[in-house]
């Protein structure tokens, strides 16, 4: 049984691994979508990975959280909030991947986890330990210096990083898993999608269907479809991920993704990084490392309680004859009686 367990973990790793591995590819994925514009590529995948969905659904037969959810108005509000909010992060990030600010996305999903926590503290009123504050303080400190090095707020890292703590904020009280909120989001943006690709067909600025001596061919539409699938796949090895890993394996392998977006900016794009850059970074990963260092010490003092708390307690001895009593018996100890 322990031998499965831990083949079952290890599958689990590599899911996650997986997921975020190809979130953290995603910026070579977009440019092979130019001469879409950003416009175009988003209502496209926002189509597309409804019909992934569905597809999803049907061959899983995965039908009965449907009705349920259809009664609960407060969630379907959430839900379609959720919808906006991320479809806000995805154009803002398709848009920054091609206009060549990949570094700046990969500061985004990095910082993420800290706006995360500032939620955490101003909308569900959650206590803070010092590290965390530490860490909240540093990663202030460092969008200020990043801010002088930019010459402005970096707003795409900003806009990504609010909206997916907001999406998350949503997500949490709606309580879907991945698959089933991605299908009810993308029905909620597949009416406006499907009507704004309509426009762009209209207007003659849509790309999909359309072929272009010298400029794209009909691979161009099937990478466009392609874009749902590659929306749908890593939240599959994320669910898969998420069954089988502790949340605090899947805390740590969510810095791949940023991890890769950096690279490929640094390595692939050939970004600019002047000191500057590089010190307001150096400090996000500073505050980084304190929240995950501080995140293995509850988690190791969390178990040592649960230990503690499992370990059985000595069953009461019955009370004594008065005959059968030692006369030199000694007193118990006040903290053995407290134990």
């Amino acid at each position: 049984m322990a031998g499965t367990d831990q083949q079952d973990n290890g599958r689990g790793l590599w899911y996650g691994v997986a997921a975020y591995g190809i979130w953290g590819l995603f910026p070579l994925f977009w440019p092979l979508l130019e001469p879409g514009a950003a416009d175009d590529i988003l209502a496209n995948r926002m189509v597309w990975s409804l019909v992934a969905v569905v597809l999803l659904l049907v061959a899983q037969r995965h039908w009965g959280w449907i009705r349920p959810l259809l009664r609960q108005p407060r969630r379907l509000a959430m839900l379609a909030g959720a919808a906006t909010v991320i479809s806000v992060n995805w154009g803002v990030y398709i848009w920054a991947v091609n206009a060549g600010h990949v570094v700046e996305t990969s500061l985004g999903y990095f910082i993420n986890p800290l706006v995360t926590i500032g939620f955490g503290v101003l909308v569900l009123k959650e206590r803070l330990r010092g590290a965390q504050w530490t860490a909240v303080g540093i990663g202030a400190a460092a969008v200020a210096v990043l801010s002088v090095a930019y010459g402005q707020l970096p707003w795409i890292a900003l806009t990504l990083a609010l909206s997916f703590a907001t999406y998350g904020l949503l997500k949490k009280q709606v309580g879907l898993s991945g698959l089933e909120s991605l299908a009810a989001e993308s029905a909620f943006m597949f009416p406006f999608a499907l009507g704004y690709l309509v426009y762009l067909e209209v207007s003659g600025r849509g790309t999909f269907g359309h072929t272009v001596a010298g400029s794209y061919g009909w691979g161009h539409s099937g990478l466009l479809m392609l874009s749902g699938v590659i929306t749908a796949i890593p939240l599959l090895f994320f669910g898969a991920a998420a069954v089988r890993v502790p949340l605090t394996v899947l805390g740590l392998l969510q810095y791949l993704a940023p991890v890769f977006q950096f690279l490929i900016g640094v390595a692939v794009f050939h970004e600019s990084m002047p000191p500057a850059r590089w010190a307001g970074f150096g400090l996000v990963w500073v505050a980084l490392a304190l929240l995950t260092w501080d995140a293995l010490r509850q988690v190791r003092a969390d178990r040592a309680v649960r230990a503690a708390a499992a370990v059985p307690q000595p069953a009461p001895v019955a009370a004594a004859t008065p005959a059968a009593t030692p006369a030199a018996a000694p007193a118990a100890a006040p903290e053995a009686v407290t134990r």
